[in-house]
């Protein structure tokens, strides 16, 4: 399973790396502890709108990118998951048998008038 707060943490890690800026360092400018931004850039704790609000401002960059990025990264995520499943596993829904409607119902359910039914049996 893919977690939005695992690729979040990531995300504002390597940001804060890029910056040569130590946890401490932004952890003091957001005005939240170290601990509480570590666990957040380790994705054990969720980050709320306000919180990475604060956690943005401090790097000096906008939520727009951060989102961006980790939207980026979710894609990536999802496709390296698809590519793990068997081929089997991809093709299996197209395989299902797909039930034909009785005689005198249409595919949507409802009964046709029955010199209609008699028209396509006889077809």
């Amino acid at each position: 399973m893919i977690l939005l707060r695992r690729l979040l943490g990531d995300v504002l890690r390597r940001q804060r790396q890029r910056q040569g800026r130590t946890l401490r360092e932004v952890s003091a400018a957001a005005r939240v502890s170290l601990g509480y931004l570590s666990e957040v850039e380790r994705g054990q704790k969720e980050a709320s709108s306000e919180l990475l609000s604060a956690i943005c401002d401090a790097l000096d960059v906008r939520m727009s990118e951060v989102m961006r990025e980790v939207s980026d990264e979710l894609s990536l995520a999802e496709l390296a998951a698809m590519a793990t499943l068997s081929e089997g596993d991809l093709l299996r829904p197209v395989l299902e048998p797909v039930p034909l409607p009785a005689p005198g119902v249409d595919r949507v359910g409802t009964t046709v008038p029955k010199a209609a039914a008699m028209d396509v049996v006889a077809a």
